[in-house]
């Protein structure tokens, strides 16, 4: 069925065709229209849950972390200094194994205080152990809601997943949408199973003590697991396609980079912006091309190094900046071209910090900084990190 919703409308139909037996929630702008839709599903009786309005956003994971103990499929949703006021939780609920799903609207972190957004909420969180990835727009937003329990929940992952949707820009954008039957969910969605569950009949010990001389095995498999999601993501994007005929494309998706001598590697809805100005630059045999990563968490490395074979100038366009460093997405994407045989020139643009818009003319200047760059590539990068509306309009 074809309706006209936004991201958090979006995302909020496919939590209710996944069927988590409980949700925890707990407001906040622009998360809040998640919980309020799920709300509403639960009390029309579209979606048979119990629905926990919880204290605080600490405990709405924390809930949830009880929930998937006692082995049912748990949601929770936040966003910005919610997400913060949780950190403790992830790395318990990581730890622990337990396959949560969780929504999170993309939103600046104080202060100044700011309710509009942008990544860093998130990005500051990638050593918690989640699974981690960033929806485009509306459609993807609501398979990734069925698609992040799948994953999560597959056996050789066991660990939860934060879908990531940008706040305003896309919870609040509305698209049209299609929206599964739950006839066509439940073929893709098996019903939740775990053997890493409180169980009276088979008792097991669960988030225990872990010394030194056994700490590291657990953070290992951790590790594994994460490294299993790409497998994962393969196999349930294989199955989403033959049962929806939507077909999406693993970890990165890339835009006309076959045969493109400078691109721009992003993240989330300003993927959309980025393709409409390589197509304005390809009517002028500009050879232009994109990377969206779709997962940040696991790193994509080798999907990443191979999309970039063949450019001479790339640029890492993000929402988020590591304070007297780089973008932390730049860090990532740069360490994996200098680990490969790769000679890509590499630039960081920091832009839409605290929801600024980032602009088409924006973005094609920074294709023109690199264009400038693949023309002299044996010469030192200036200023290798640069941000977008104070920097650059001086260059």
């Amino acid at each position: 069925m074809k309706k006209f919703l936004s991201g958090d409308e979006a995302f909020a139909e496919g939590i209710r065709l996944a069927k988590p037996d409980v949700i925890s929630a707990y407001p906040i702008t622009p998360q809040t229209i998640v919980v309020e839709k799920l709300s509403d599903f639960v009390e029309d009786g579209s979606l048979k849950s119990d629905f926990i309005h919880v204290e605080s956003e600490h405990s709405a994971l924390s809930c949830a972390i009880g929930v998937s103990a006692a082995g049912a499929r748990a949601f929770t949703a936040t966003s910005s200094q919610g997400l913060l006021y949780m950190a403790e939780c992830l790395f318990y609920a990581s730890g622990g194994r337990f396959p949560i799903v969780m929504m999170n609207a993309n939103r600046s972190t104080a202060l100044p205080w700011n309710i509009y957004g942008d990544q860093r909420d998130s990005l500051a969180l990638l050593d918690s152990g989640w699974i981690q990835a960033y929806a485009q727009d509306a459609q993807e937003a609501l398979d990734l809601a069925l698609i992040s329990y799948y994953v999560a929940e597959h056996k050789k992952v066991q660990t939860p997943f934060m879908v990531n949707l940008d706040g305003f820009i896309l919870t609040h954008t509305y698209e049209v949408v299609d929206v599964p039957s739950a006839e066509k969910a439940d073929e893709f969605l098996p019903k939740f199973t775990t053997d890493n569950a409180f169980d009276f009949a088979s008792p097991k010990n669960i988030a225990f003590s872990a010394g030194p001389d056994t700490n590291t095995f657990f953070k290992y498999k951790a590790h594994k697991a994460l490294l299993n999601v790409s497998g994962a993501v393969e196999e349930a994007e294989e199955k989403f396609y033959r049962i929806f005929a939507r077909r999406y494309t693993g970890l990165i998706e890339t835009y006309r980079i076959e045969d493109a001598d400078i691109a721009i590697v992003t993240l989330g809805s300003i993927s959309g912006l980025v393709r409409e100005v390589i197509d304005t630059l390809r009517g002028s045999n500009i050879k232009a091309g994109l990377v969206r990563l779709r997962y940040v968490r696991p790193f994509p490395e080798k999907e990443i190094v191979g999309a970039l074979k063949n450019v001479v100038a790339a640029a890492v366009l993000e929402k988020d900046i590591s304070f007297g460093a780089q973008g932390t997405v730049f860090t990532n994407v740069n360490s994996a071209l200098k680990a490969s045989s790769l000679a890509v020139k590499t630039v960081n643009y920091v832009g839409g910090l605290g929801g600024k818009d980032i602009s088409f003319d924006e973005i094609k200047g920074i294709f023109s900084a690199l264009e400038k760059i693949a023309e002299n590539p044996n010469e030192n990068i200036d200023n290798p990190v640069r941000f977008l509306a104070i920097e650059e309009q001086n260059r």
